[in-house]
């Protein structure tokens, strides 16, 4: 099952594993997408975002428009979430101009201290 880690991490950590990774040429398990701050996870990843890529998750490549029918949503709202997701690296766009996520699960990691 191909699973993407969503987490909280400081950039340079991120930066420092991405190397690591590169370096080394093992193949991983699962993909890693990681953002600065628990607050820009959750302000690219909105409800009804999240509600979009459990849609998507597993489905393959599919339009904008099913996308839109699959969440019942219009497709002006669900075209500028997909537009967020992209640029955030968590959707693909095909040759063929149909979106995917590419995993079959979702893992979210981040740590919540004392200030």
């Amino acid at each position: 099952m191909k699973t993407v880690i969503l987490d909280v991490r400081d950039p340079k950590e991120a930066m420092a594993d991405f190397a690591q990774a590169w370096n080394s040429n093992k193949q991983q398990k699962s993909d890693r997408i990681s953002f600065a701050s628990p607050e820009l996870l959750w302000k690219v990843l909105t409800a009804k975002r999240w509600e979009l890529l459990k849609a998507l998750c597993g489905a393959g490549p599919i339009s904008i428009r099913e996308a839109a029918r699959r969440v019942d949503r219009d497709v002006k709202g669900v075209h500028g979430d997909v537009v967020a997701l992209l640029e955030a690296g968590l959707l693909d766009r095909t040759k063929e101009g149909a979106i995917e996520f590419p995993y079959e699960a979702v893992k979210v990691e981040f740590l919540l201290r004392a200030a």
